[in-house]
């Protein structure tokens, strides 16, 4: 039965594609009129039918209407702001200013389950400004007027903890974004989320609720290095919680070696230069730590400069309850027997020889180190037998190293935005690019991932992203959401120009792309010279999108609450007839296409093609790389039109309502069924 949510342009209803998916799996939980029955339900949950008077459970004030506002669908849409974009027929990446759980809504067709990473540095709610209002629709002003058309930007609520439902407002927040988040994460998809204590404890048990406990990885010590003292000790960490999609496939989280060519660069360059010992390892510690890479790795430095990164590894027995077992070992120098582990040797005596290159009792390969230490295979002897043996691992061997759950770090978020802003600080806090790189380059990628932060804030997520593929030729794409909040008139950023956060987010990464092509115009200016300037800059750039109010005026009708449905429908049909009447005229065309795309589940780097077999209509083929539809915003569909339709009912059609009379619509319903949708 037609009802009135099927007459507006609305993002998907996640509830009811919720209670839609449980019918079908569980069609014995409903009646014969099709309501769940709430009693079959309780029989599988209880089926004592025993009341629960005690169990353990997470609540705070506004949870149930927090999940409510996930799901509930958006009546809003994305119009293009093409002079904020930066390239962008050479690239994917979106950069969305507006509410950013409105937008999630707006995505959440689009971006189903395409999503491989989030990443989001929420506000830790620290007693300032940080809450979303949630009270967001069409005929609410304040959004519209102060982001709204948009001057000067959007002010959030404040949250002080005088306030009695202080740390609920801020689980509120969350909660209803990471529901809708989730269901953009592929099933291998990871999430990261930076928090510090002020709701870690909070927001560990609200992940559990919304990703399940069984999906949590770590929960990540980020050692910032920017010392806090208002507790009597020096706060200088943060945390970083990591949950997957889903814990049974396989997830291990690595150090990549990828995009630290350079170091191997500099051994090679040392080994030419025969540069000595002491130095050359400077040099490359000095490298390795500017990569944010520090591992406890350190040069392997043999009297011949047979240079190479290694680290050791304890071969002692590593369970304190049992014992390994236990034989002699002979120094490679003083023949004498080296100091036997406690607990025994990690190793069978088999597996040690072959790894020493002991061959019918003697070293095959005796290399001495310049600090008068010994390596032999890959086994490591100090200058006399007092100390244990321990075996190493080789760099240039090694493929990956385990993600550890303590990351320190080299860099300043804060110093490098300046760099980017020629000294200006405009943002507080921001993480450093190279945390965001560690993280996303920690797990499988592919050329076709999207990274996620709905929590824009200056665009390091952009930024990570945008280096990570220049440095090792990748083709990740972002999208970043960030609320138009108004800055402080007294901030270098308001004197700057940069009225709302969202100008800085997008500003950044421009400034980033721009340096990046300055660079390799200056490498490779062939590229830029000989008509290969696309792929050059391909992926270098950004589309920027803002949230409006939809095209439909239908979005602001009202039901009647003393009428019937049927009756109610009618009016809204004559509402539409009366308010859309000149809605092609009167709206933007492609903005109108955006919204009817973007609601009918197209990405927004959707296509269109004009084709030229309509001689009576304009129509065109939109397609996004996954799907493809007709669409055509003519007022009026002409009978050849119908007729082309008739003979191909393979084919897909968009068109507005107002633009069919009954015998046309008819005619269309029949033959494509639902291949034709007037909207």
């Amino acid at each position: 039965m037609e009802n009135i949510n099927d007459l507006m342009p609305l993002s998907p209803d996640w509830n009811n594609k919720r209670l839609e998916k449980l019918k079908k799996d569980f069609p014995d939980l409903f009646t014969n009129e099709g309501n769940l029955n709430i009693d079959e339900l309780k029989k599988i949950i209880d089926p004592k039918s025993v009341s629960e008077t005690e169990r353990y459970e997470f609540r705070w004030f506004g949870k149930s209407q927090a999940k409510r506002n996930a799901f509930t669908p958006s009546d809003a849409t994305l119009i293009y702001d093409e002079a904020r974009s930066l390239n962008p027929t050479d690239s994917e990446n979106l950069i969305i200013e507006g509410e950013n759980l409105e937008v999630l809504k707006l995505l959440s067709g689009s971006y189903h389950e395409k999503i491989k990473c989030i990443y989001i540095d929420p506000p830790y709610n620290t007693g300032k400004d940080f809450v979303y209002n949630d009270n967001f629709s069409q005929d609410k002003k304040a959004y519209w007027e102060e982001a709204g058309v948009i001057e000067n930007g959007f002010k959030i609520d404040t949250n002080t903890e005088t306030d009695g439902r202080f740390h609920s407002n801020w689980l509120n927040m969350m909660y209803s974004r990471l529901l809708i988040a989730r269901s953009l994460l592929r099933n291998d998809g990871v999430v990261f989320i930076s928090i510090d204590d002020n709701e870690a404890s909070h927001l560990r048990k609200l992940c559990d609720e919304v990703f399940g406990e069984e999906n949590f990885i770590e929960c990540i010590t980020w050692n910032k290095r920017i010392p806090k003292n208002d507790k009597g000790i020096g706060n200088i960490h943060e945390y970083i919680l990591v949950y997957v999609k889903d814990f049974s496939l396989k997830h291990e989280f690595t150090m990549r070696k990828e995009g630290l060519e350079e170091i191997e660069e500099l051994i090679l360059k040392l080994k030419n230069q025969k540069l000595p010992i002491p130095e050359a390892e400077c040099e490359i510690k000095k490298l390795y730590k500017k990569r944010d890479f520090d591992r406890g790795i350190t040069l392997y430095n043999s009297l011949n400069s047979d240079y190479r990164l290694w680290g050791k590894i304890n071969m002692s027995w590593p369970n304190s309850n049992t014992f390994g077992p236990t034989y002699e070992v002979k120094h490679p120098k003083t023949k004498k027997t080296v100091k036997i582990p406690d607990r025994g040797w990690r190793w069978k005596v088999e597996t040690f020889n072959d790894a020493a290159g002991i061959v019918d009792g003697k070293y095959q390969n005796i290399k001495e180190l310049h600090d008068g230490s010994f390596v032999c295979g890959k086994i490591w002897f100090s200058k006399d037998e007092k100390t244990q043996p321990s075996s190493i691992t080789f760099f240039d061997e090694v493929e990956s190293f385990l993600l550890r759950s303590i990351l320190s770090s080299k860099s300043d978020g804060g110093i490098e935005l300046e760099k980017i802003f020629e000294g200006k600080s405009f943002f507080s806090y921001p993480k450093p690019s190279s945390l965001l790189q560690l993280l996303f380059n920690s797990f499988p990628i592919s050329n076709e991932d999207i990274f996620l932060d709905f929590f824009g804030g200056s665009g390091t997520t952009g930024q990570a992203v945008i280096e990570l593929n220049n440095n090792d030729k990748g083709n990740r794409k972002f999208i970043l959401i960030q609320l138009p909040e108004i800055t402080d008139e007294k901030s270098e950023a308001y004197k700057a120009g940069y009225k709302k956060i969202s100008d800085i987010t997008i500003e950044r990464n421009k400034r980033v792309i721009e340096k990046l092509i300055e660079e390799k115009k200056k490498k490779q200016p062939d590229l830029f010279t000989n008509g290969h300037k696309e792929d050059a800059i391909k992926g270098f750039g950004f589309k920027v999108f803002k949230l409006a109010k939809s095209n439909f005026p239908r979005v602001e009708f009202a039901p009647d609450l003393e009428k019937t449905d049927e009756e109610n429908i009618e009016l809204l049909k004559k509402y539409i007839r009366d308010k859309e009447a000149q809605l092609v005229t009167a709206f933007n065309r492609d903005e109108l296409m955006t919204e009817i795309l973007l609601k009918n589940g197209f990405n927004l780097n959707y296509t269109t093609a004009k084709q030229k077999q309509f001689k009576k209509n304009e129509i065109v083929l939109a397609t996004d790389g996954e799907k493809e539809t007709l669409i055509c915003l003519d007022v009026t569909i002409e009978m050849e039109t119908v007729e082309y339709f008739k003979k191909h009912i393979d084919k897909k059609l968009i068109c507005l309502e107002r633009a069919l009379d009954t015998t046309k619509k008819y005619n269309l319903k029949h033959y494509l069924g639902d291949m034709f949708n007037a909207f």
